[in-house]
């Protein structure tokens, strides 16, 4: 009787149940696929075109006037004097700027004007890229 309570004992089961831990990561993985669409609300605009290729914005400040001449600064509204009193606090930064292409010329060059102004040397343009009609 002792052999069999202690096989008993060895056979005892030491693994650990990993089916909840994948229940558990599933779920999660349903979560950021529904929301994931939601976190990044953009702003319609049509970019002009360019035949160059042009480097996407990443971790930048990004200043997009749309067609009604709204601006936004990083997903934040700002007017032209809000934009005016936030500039000189991006010295040194790399801003975009994203206008759509029927925002007048004049209103895109008072704004690069103003960042200028605000001594702010590193400013690229967003434009979409050039692709070519098959024919």
């Amino acid at each position: 009787m002792t052999r069999s309570r202690h096989s008993q004992r060895k056979h005892l089961m030491a693994e650990i149940n990993i089916i909840p831990l994948v229940d558990v990561v599933f779920v999660l993985l349903i979560i950021f696929m529904v929301t994931a669409p939601l976190m990044d609300r953009g702003i319609d605009l049509s970019l002009p075109k360019s035949k160059t290729n042009t480097t996407p914005p990443e971790k930048r400040f990004v200043l997009t006037i749309d067609k009604k001449q709204m601006m936004t600064l990083n997903q934040e509204k700002v007017s032209m004097a809000d934009l005016a009193k936030k500039l000189p606090s991006l010295k040194g930064e790399s801003i975009y700027l994203r206008a759509d292409r029927e925002v007048p010329y004049g209103i895109v060059i008072s704004v690069m004007d103003l960042i200028k102004q605000s001594g702010i040397d590193k400013l690229g343009m967003v434009t979409e890229p050039y692709l070519k009609e098959a024919s």
